[in-house]
């Protein structure tokens, strides 16, 4: 091997190769400043909730220095469960809620599966009808809703509410559903009507078990909004053994003092079952609202 040789081939082992940054690898710097913003986002997604559950445990005057780490008491919380209808507030919660989610996922799944799986007259209306029903809001719906429960002798009744609840959610749930309903094969009913299976039969015994992704996010969604709802159970509900929990929450405000102790410490026990349900369907509301964006 001559001189020139060896010095070219020393050349080319000193040589170190450059490494290319693959499509989803990011840089240090990258990857700091994006864990930076996630971290931001989390603090301020749950200040708020930490905020409001300092005031309940800093006592009747919690409001003013709530950031104080000192001075910690369950008084609030004690008043609440043991001198007000919070009881009687949580259930009549629990009982609209649980019937508008049962009612709601019973009406949109089969809504949802027939726009999904047949073809009739009104078909395209149908499904912009849905549409048109969530561009009203709460107040101009109060009324015509009013009248329409008073002439059915539903005011102040539970199923009122949920009827109530129902109108608002079931449209939402219905395009929701129609979008995870597409995603399952058409083969599937195809083996229904031959195993002899009614078109009923089908949906409730091949595609419900198929949909419980699906089914959770709905049932997950109308519980929500029959759970937080304010404006439909002010005006429907008089009675005060009707009284829903967010109804109840305003008779802590008086005309010229609010018991912002009470009322901390109420939200803080009404948020508890609502995140106790998404905590423990939480793996089929992810799976559910992604399996929903995509067909095939």
């Amino acid at each position: 091997m001559t001189t020139l040789q060896q010095r070219e081939r020393a050349r080319t082992t000193d040589v170190v190769p450059l490494q290319v940054r693959g499509r989803d690898e990011r840089s240090r710097g990258a990857s700091i400043a994006l864990h930076t913003t996630l971290a931001v986002a989390s603090l301020i997604a749950v200040f708020p909730v930490v905020f409001i559950f300092l005031v309940s445990i800093r006592g009747e005057n919690g409001w003013t220095h709530p950031m104080e780490m000192e001075g910690f008491t369950l008084s609030n919380y004690t008043h609440v469960l043991g001198e007000t209808e919070f009881a009687t507030w949580m259930l009549n919660s629990v009982v609209i809620a649980v019937g508008t989610m049962l009612v709601g996922v019973l009406i949109s799944a089969s809504a949802g599966y027939a726009l999904s799986r047949m073809r009739f007259p009104g078909h395209a209306p149908l499904m912009w009808t849905f549409l048109i029903c969530q561009m009203f809001p709460v107040a101009v719906l109060i009324v015509p809703l009013y009248n329409i429960l008073g002439a059915l002798g539903l005011l102040d009744s539970y199923g009122g509410l949920i009827l109530t609840y129902c109108s608002v959610s079931v449209p939402f749930c219905a395009w929701m559903l129609k979008g995870y309903f597409d995603t399952v094969p058409v083969e599937i009913d195809e083996s229904g009507r031959v195993d002899g299976l009614t078109p009923f039969g089908t949906f409730w015994r091949l595609i419900v078990p198929l949909a419980r992704p699906g089914l959770a996010v709905t049932a997950f969604y109308t519980f929500l909004t029959a759970w937080g709802e304010v404006a439909f159970a002010t005006q429907f509900m008089s009675s005060e053994t009707k009284y829903t929990l967010a109804v109840g929450l305003q008779t802590f405000v008086g005309p010229h003092r609010a018991e912002w102790g009470l009322m901390t410490a109420s939200s803080v026990l009404i948020m508890l079952p609502a995140a106790l349900l998404f905590f423990f369907a939480q793996k089929h509301l992810v799976a559910g609202l992604t399996a929903g964006g995509t067909k095939g």
